[in-house]
């Protein structure tokens, strides 16, 4: 073999070897999503968990449903609500949506939720595809089980 295609040969294998074990994409699975029956007939809140079993991180980045006409994301720093453009989903770990702390807020809502009924989401990330989530509604106090 030429030592041209020996260094061919060499550079083929290594791409090969860096798809193979590099950088492995985002895995994501959305868990315990539920919305709490709201008190108010025009927004609510939804909560859940986007668990990321990938080697590599990624972001929530926007949420819509056919149900809202805006779903904001929105984390909690000390005592009050801040939008944000995005929530990051660490590698081989979670973003918890919760009570009391970063959630959702499903705005200007078409109807208001009522307990047994479901509203669907799409959620977008920075890297990996939409994920289409059918979220419960609860009662108004509902607390997950830990």
């Amino acid at each position: 073999m030429s030592s041209r295609h020996t260094r061919a040969a060499l550079v083929l294998a290594g791409s090969l070897a860096l798809t193979a074990c590099g950088g492995g994409a985002p895995e994501l699975e959305v868990s315990g999503a539920y919305v709490p029956e709201p008190v108010m007939a025009d927004m609510a809140g939804g909560f859940l968990t986007v668990h990321n079993s990938g080697d590599e991180a990624d972001a929530l980045t926007s949420v819509t449903s056919d149900s809202a006409g805006d779903v904001q994301i929105h984390k909690t720093v000390g005592n009050k609500m801040q939008r944000v453009g995005s929530l990051p989903v660490p590698a081989d770990g979670d973003l918890r949506l919760g009570r009391g702390g970063s959630h959702l807020m499903l705005m200007d809502l078409k109807e208001k939720p009522t307990e047994g009924g479901k509203i669907q989401l799409t959620l977008r990330f920075e890297k990996s595809g939409p994920v289409k989530v059918t979220v419960p509604v609860k009662a108004t106090n509902h607390v997950p089980e830990k």
